[in-house]
């Protein structure tokens, strides 16, 4: 009986070393996020509220509890009432989201209490103080904004600097919730300043011109005009038209501008497909988003340049859309068509 035992021994031991392994190495993956093309994604400014962003949350205002939605409202009055720019409460909520989960908590990691998880022997106030709502906003914001340069920080960087968190990259998939919390608690329609035109006035427009001018020429792969074109040679055309130069291909050319979630697109913003909408480097497709749930496109071999409906149902829609001549943002640039 213990022969047989003896020989299955070794393969029972490689297998739980390969269970270790494989466990280890998903752990690495998730709190490294999973990286960009070559790296996690950065998020500056104007990147901000990115519900659509592959790390970003599920959730939305309508998903919070009643107590969440009171104390989000006051990290909001308090901070307006300090005269802290809306840019700010974003941080302030997305910080709180992670640190308590928007709720009251009388404990925490060693001596951290109340919605920020602040910690006396940090210098944040007494335990009285810092599980105040009001008091533990106040102080939030006070040192967020004594930080140089704050403002032009992505939300990571800022929240970090203020908390010193041991997972500072956890921030940023609440500042979609975050930016929506201030929009409709503050009455704030742009809390982030990204909803101006795609860039100077008239560049927009020039460019959506010139692609509706081409509708009716032929798709061939790697043509970039003037009678035939592909899908990133049109928008390459359109906007050197319009005074912007972008990358030749489409995967360059989402990281030719700064970025926000699709479904907010305007006039003069790039759509893309990709076979992974989560993953850049397999962007395959490029579209110009008119307005109106309008695209102009060079959709494929046999077709022609055409208008179509914007393909908001489409699984493979990349969450975020591009801003050309806006800074862009995306840690790593990924290559190809």
């Amino acid at each position: 009986m213990l022969r047989p035992l003896r020989i299955l021994l070794p393969f029972v031991a490689i297998g739980a070393a390969l269970l270790v392994f494989l466990s280890l190495a998903f752990v690495a993956f998730s709190f490294t996020g999973g990286g960009g093309p070559s790296g996690p994604l950065t998020l500056g400014g104007c990147d901000a509220g990115l519900s659509g962003s592959p790390f970003a949350s599920r959730m939305n205002p309508a998903d919070l509890t009643p107590e969440q939605r009171q104390n989000a409202g006051v990290i909001v009055s308090t901070a307006r009432g300090l005269g802290a720019p809306p840019r700010a409460w974003v941080i302030a909520l997305a910080t709180a989201m992670q640190e308590s989960n928007l709720r009251h908590v009388p404990y925490g990691d060693r001596d951290s209490e109340g919605l920020f998880q602040q910690r006396p022997s940090q210098g944040w106030g007494t335990s009285v103080e810092i599980t105040d709502p009001v008091h533990a906003t106040t102080s939030f914001i006070q040192r967020l904004l004594a930080v140089p340069g704050w403002d032009t920080m992505a939300l990571t960087d800022a929240a970090q600097i203020v908390q010193r968190s041991a997972f500072p990259d956890a921030y940023r998939k609440w500042e979609g919730l975050a930016t929506e919390l201030v929009t409709q608690l503050g009455q704030v329609p742009d809390p982030v300043r990204c909803a101006g035109p795609v860039t100077v006035a008239g560049v927009a427009q020039s460019a959506i011109n010139f692609a509706l001018a081409a509708v009716g020429k032929p798709y061939v792969w790697g043509a970039t005009g003037p009678d035939t074109y592909d899908c990133s040679g049109l928008m390459l055309r359109a906007f050197q038209k319009a005074g912007v130069n972008l990358p030749r291909v489409s995967r360059e050319q989402f990281n030719a501008g700064g970025h926000l979630p699709a479904k907010q697109a305007q006039p003069g913003d790039l759509l893309f497909l990709a076979t992974d909408p989560s993953d850049p480097t397999t962007i395959h497709h490029v579209m110009l988003y008119m307005g109106n749930d309008k695209i102009v496109e060079a959709p494929y071999t046999g077709a022609s340049v055409r208008v179509q409906p914007a393909p908001w149902a489409n699984r493979e829609l990349v969450p975020l859309a591009t801003r050309p001549g806006t800074p862009s943002n995306w840690a790593s640039s990924a290559a190809g068509q």
